[in-house]
């Protein structure tokens, strides 16, 4: 199954959040989860990012229901 990959530049104009926002969670992958999902790939120098792993790591962020 191929993956379907954006580079920042598209994956912020499709999704409507600023550039900026998406290359400081890229640049802090380690310690967000963004590397353990694999939502970042780097080919060479250029940032490529797998919107259904995104979809993955931002539903992770959200608090779990029930917790104080």
């Amino acid at each position: 199954m191929a993956r379907r990959l954006q580079t920042v530049s598209q994956f912020a104009a499709e999704r409507g959040f600023t550039e900026p926002s998406i290359r400081w969670w890229i640049f802090n992958a380690a310690a967000n989860g963004m590397q353990a999902l694999g939502v970042v790939m780097r080919i060479g120098r250029r940032v490529y990012i797998d919107p259904e792993k995104f979809d993955a790591w931002l539903e992770a962020q959200q608090p779990q229901a029930g917790a104080a």
